[in-house]
């Protein structure tokens, strides 16, 4: 149970972090309308939920 918790917020945050940066460099899919801090704290905010998640991860072996 816990293994796929994890493996579910190293996938959402993965998909975030994908979607941010498209949209930061791309302008897809939001439309590059939100400001550029709003894709960067989006980045760095998904970055830490999947290292969060691949650390506990680490941890449950």
């Amino acid at each position: 149970m816990e293994k796929g918790l994890c493996y579910g917020a190293m996938g959402v945050a993965g998909l975030l972090l994908l979607l941010f940066l498209l949209d930061l460099f791309a302008g897809f899919p939001f439309g590059g309308s939100s400001f550029i801090a709003v894709d960067v704290f989006g980045i760095i905010a998904a970055g830490i939920i999947g290292y969060l998640g691949w650390n506990t991860f680490r941890e449950l072996k």
